[in-house]
């Protein structure tokens, strides 16, 4: 009989915990080894996608995301100035197989934290480095100490310690865009029918939606700026940067920024997609792996996804770990990295300068939500109809064209 695999993931995010789900609901031993001191609520909304929620529909926590998140049956882009709307994007469960939802990125965490044993969960262990070792893996933290285990998983993020250490320096990319985050609570600014709302204006875009059992109404603006490069989450902003960047814009979108009592702002960052994830026992996941720019809604979907693949491709094969790791890569980095890719076109798209530009973008996007052009490349049907129980396999879609 072989004996449970034990695994090391280092980085208690949503991906992380997602890993650890997916990994002990297959048999393995997994410890999970989070360098932050305490468990707090940081960040704020996430979009997830159909994809992300078959995801965790096979790690058994679709129903309690459903209860707390706020259903996304459909999704509103508007313009900038005069709140015309341009589209409506159906996300209705019946067209991709599961719904699509908002949640507060701390509902999340403590969804998987509810179904996770305290015990494995190790706070105040910054990992410093890791190496494979023969049949082993050795993570390495700052305070001296070390472990063996059979699979050490990066999942700590765009700024990697396990990608570093694995590959070598390799600084993200500044996109030269900054946002900005709010949370509102819903009395001061009632949300429209649409389960999300998107304005699309010149050097930037701002998305809205509620979460917290639509409670709050949470907000990212975006804008091209280079003024400020720092990517802390829980930086304060102050509110007068925003009225002076969106000063022009749609009165209600200057009403909802106005409304939330705390700015927070952060520069985007991201990285090409990596020609290998792994070496050993060792390889990455989620941000470590593939951080993209959030116009696709795809950073948390796919870090739940790799979660699941991983957990199968280890299970198909617990007695090669190494080859095991070495399938879960080749399956995910085509998706991943075209996701990536993706995500970046919908940057330039989003954020046109040129009122004729505009334009032509409105009436293109209009055409092909009305006619469902599903063959467009910029159709994100292969996205939300990735079939999660066969996440090993090719699927129609997937590997970059």
């Amino acid at each position: 009989m072989t004996r449970a695999l034990n695994i090391a993931i280092i980085g208690a995010g949503v991906g992380g915990l997602a890993a650890a789900l997916a990994l002990r609901a297959r048999g393995m031993e997994v410890g999970v080894y989070e360098r932050s001191a305490e468990v707090k609520e940081i960040g704020a909304g996430l979009r997830l996608t159909p994809n992300a929620l078959k995801a965790l529909r096979t790690l058994g926590c679709e129903d309690a995301a459903m209860a707390i998140g706020v259903r996304m049956d459909s999704a509103a882009t508007l313009n900038w100035r005069s709140g015309r709307l341009v589209s409506v994007q159906d996300l209705s469960a019946t067209r991709y197989g599961a719904a699509a939802l908002t949640i507060h990125r701390a509902d999340m965490l403590e969804i998987f934290h509810q179904r996770l044993p305290r015990d494995i969960i190790h706070l105040d262990a910054a990992c410093t480095g890791v190496s494979a070792e023969g049949a082993t893996a050795v993570a390495r933290f700052a305070n001296g100490s070390e472990i063996e285990a059979d699979i050490v998983i990066g999942a700590d993020g765009i700024r990697s310690v396990v990608r570093e250490s694995l590959f070598g320096p390799d600084k993200p990319r500044f996109t030269g865009c900054i946002c900005w985050r709010g949370l509102v609570p819903i009395e001061r600014h009632p949300h429209p029918a649409h389960g999300s709302q998107r304005w699309l204006g010149p050097h930037g875009h701002i998305v809205s939606y509620p979460v917290r059992r639509g409670e709050l109404l949470n907000f990212v603006a975006h804008y091209e700026s280079n003024a400020w490069t720092g990517e802390s989450w829980t930086q304060e902003a102050d509110r007068a940067e925003l009225a002076a960047a969106y000063g022009l814009w749609n009165e209600e979108v200057q009403r909802m920024l106005a409304a939330s009592e705390r700015h927070y702002k952060w520069a985007l960052y991201d990285r090409a997609p990596l020609a290998q994830w792994g070496k050993g026992g060792v390889t990455l996941l989620g941000d470590a792996a593939h951080p993209m720019l959030p116009y696709l809604s795809q950073g948390a979907s796919m870090s739940f996804e790799d979660g699941c693949v991983l957990a199968q491709a280890l299970h198909a094969d617990p007695g090669n770990p190494a080859q095991a790791l070495r399938r879960y890569e080749a399956a995910r980095r085509p998706r991943t990295a075209r996701a990536q890719l993706g995500s970046r076109e919908q940057a330039t798209s989003n954020h046109l300068a040129s009122p004729f530009a505009q334009l032509r973008r409105d009436i293109v996007t209009a055409l092909r939500t009305r006619f469902s052009a599903e063959r467009s490349p910029e159709s994100v049907s292969w996205i939300y109809d990735f079939d999660i129980e066969r996440g090993l396999e090719t699927q129609p879609g997937n590997p970059l064209s």
